[in-house]
């Protein structure tokens, strides 16, 4: 059963003056940031101090103060912000922000009101956010792993519009959005075998999944109502549902299944589930070493509606079992400490009519399906706890950081944590690149945090049938594997670290700790490169591969994600084809190159940016 509705009013309590003010302000600073690292805008100097970026029309200026670091990262002073035209000062807004720019932006119609309308989504819920009592870094930094969770307000660092949601109301908002925190029950459908598959690992089976994750009494409650649509569970599948997605989709797209009896509504489960930061995954808050549940969610959010295909969950279980044998037989990574949350089995429902009528990746081939994700918790040790590792770039109201207050826990010098946090995260990504070509989408969302008295001892990557990657041409797959292999240029494979992890990651958090005072700039970047030559040092068979692929190369292409979504933001990419779609806007100066050590060799990449 979905939460009760609350009064129309309740729903916008937090849509003050003073919450909608703020949030447009820090909306605005991130938009101008990321705008200018991505060269949409170019900033200008302005004569005593500061910088100014003019709208298309030249009247309109914005003026602020900003610091640039390395990787173009433009740290800017929200407070500093003001819009002008003609010498009076106007109010700041992020959707005049975007129509001031929209064509430096080159925002086309089709695309223009969607994004404002994700603006101001994102606005809302950072409205709402702020209306919240506040949480200190150091409260959140010793948190447990869900209350870190629903605790993070800022969503992807890069993208400006990143907290869309079009779908959701009001009240389905403070329902389902990771950050209020609230319990959802999933709900379950029976769905007709012959129209359905199921797949999962070979040490697992369907009823065992099902007899894991609902008690015997809760079968009995289903088997008796599917008995009264004139079924059996026997000839049905079960299939976990997002409550939003039955009530707005299943019912209505699929009102002819369930009319037939091919889709029967059985009711919630009895588990309470905190959805993540991922928005259609679930965590059981009930029973937290059951698995978590991803589920589809029809949804527009951050350049894609975020359906599950059930096409795609049929291999699931079987491209998370190669990831993970590789992984667990891999010494170095053994010795990290890095694993991977194994997806173990999915559920997918197919609709003929559907499939027959709509283009390959249609959100209409993606309306139903979930899949089970193992849970981190039962590998805890005594004295660990999980947190996900976005929140290292979490900032409190007062201007402190989360990570500030785990370096403060663990004792260690700053630069001395953030090695053990590069031994934990970094490294483990070069060595899957280097020694196997495997590649994930390691951002902050995607990577569990195993904390020790406040130190990263290892990281879980999660996300595994969807993100994955082999760029190994040569490498032997199972059949249902193969679809992992990408086609990549060589000059483009190295980005997979150089654009999400430096670029998409380092670049936020070396300007929080730097911003924070923890350490200088220099030193920042010197303990990454340390941290590279360290790894290539302990793996010397490897040699030709880092010449080949060169993590020193002076530069390397800005690959721009905001441009992904100004051009396309219903679906920003093909995921059959994701590196077709990439924006590549000139270079960026490799912050690590200039801690190399000898060189005799140069690779693809540092000789493309270079020109050569």
């Amino acid at each position: 059963m979905t939460p009760p509705r609350s009064a129309p009013g309740d729903t916008v309590a937090h849509l003050t003056p003073a919450n909608w003010d703020r949030a447009n302000r820090l909306l605005v600073r991130k938009a101008l940031a990321e705008y200018a690292h991505e060269r949409l805008i170019r900033p200008e100097p302005r004569p005593g101090g500061g910088y100014v970026v003019r709208g298309d029309d030249g009247a309109v200026e914005y003026r602020f103060t900003a610091r640039v670091r390395a990787l173009d990262h433009w740290q800017v002073d929200a407070d500093s912000i003001t819009r002008h035209r003609d010498g009076a000062e106007l109010p700041l807004d992020a959707l005049d922000l975007v129509l001031d720019l929209r064509g430096s932006l080159a925002l086309g119609t089709g695309v223009l009101p969607i994004y404002l309308e994700e603006l101001s989504s994102t606005l809302a819920g950072s409205a709402y956010k702020l209306s919240r009592p506040p949480v200190s870094a150091a409260e959140l930094a010793r948190a447990d792993f869900q209350a870190v969770e629903a605790g993070m307000t800022e969503g992807h660092p890069c993208f400006v519009a990143n907290n869309g949601r079009l779908g959701f109301d009001s009240t389905e908002y403070l329902s389902y959005a990771p950050e209020t925190g609230s319990r959802v029950r999933l709900v379950w459908v029976a769905a007709r075998r012959e129209r359905s598959t199921f797949t999962c690992s070979p040490d697992l089976d369907y009823d065992r999944l099902v007899a894991g994750e609902l008690d015997a009494g809760t079968l009995r409650a289903f088997a008796a109502r599917l008995a009264e649509r004139g079924g059996d569970l026997a000839d049905y599948h079960l299939i976990p549902a997002h409550p939003w997605q039955w009530e707005n989709r299943l019912s209505v797209t699929f009102a002819g299944d369930v009319a037939r009896g091919d889709l029967v509504y059985l009711g919630p489960g009895p588990d309470a589930y905190q959805p993540q930061q991922s928005i259609r995954t679930f965590f059981n808050t009930s029973e937290p070493s059951r698995h978590y549940v991803k589920t589809a969610l029809s949804v527009l959010n951050m350049g894609f509606v975020r359906g599950l295909s059930a096409k795609y969950m049929k291999a699931t279980p079987a491209i998370n079992d190669w990831v993970a044998d590789l992984v667990s037989g891999d010494e170095v990574l053994r010795r990290c400490g890095f694993t991977v949350l194994r997806e173990r089995a999915a559920v997918g429902y197919h609709n003929e009519q559907y499939a027959a009528a709509s283009p390959p990746g249609s959100p209409y081939t993606k309306m139903l399906a979930a899949l089970w994700r193992e849970s981190p918790v039962p590998t805890l040790e005594p004295g660990q706890r999980l947190a996900t590792m976005a929140s290292l770039l979490h900032v409190d109201r007062a201007g402190a950081s989360v990570v500030g207050a785990l370096v403060a826990e663990s004792g260690l010098p700053a630069a001395r944590w953030l090695r053990r946090y590069l031994d934990a995260y970094l490294t483990p990504v070069l060595h899957c690149f280097y020694a196997h070509q495997l590649v994930f989408m390691p951002h902050g969302e995607n990577i569990i945090l195993v904390l020790e008295d406040g130190v990263p001892r290892r990281a879980i990557m999660k996300d595994i049938g969807e993100e994955v990657g082999l760029l190994a041409p040569g490498t032997p797959l199972p059949p249902g594997v193969e679809r992992i292999r990408a086609e990549v240029p060589e000059d483009e494979k190295l980005l997979s670290v150089f654009t999400d992890v430096f670029d998409c990651f380092l670049r936020f958090l070396n300007a929080i700790m730097v911003e924070e005072g923890l350490l200088e700039e220099a030193e920042f970047w010197r303990t990454v490169a340390e941290c590279v030559t360290g790894y290539q040092e302990s793996a010397p068979h490897l040699a030709t591969e880092f010449a080949k692929y060169d993590m020193f190369a002076e530069r390397f292409q800005l690959s721009c994600l905001n441009r992904l979504q100004l051009r396309d933001n219903r679906q920003m990419v093909d995921l059959d084809d994701p590196s077709a779609a990439l924006q590549f806007v000139g270079t960026l100066e490799n912050p690590i190159a200039r801690f190399a050590g000898p060189r005799t060799a140069r690779g693809p990449a540092e000789a493309a940016a270079s020109g050569r």
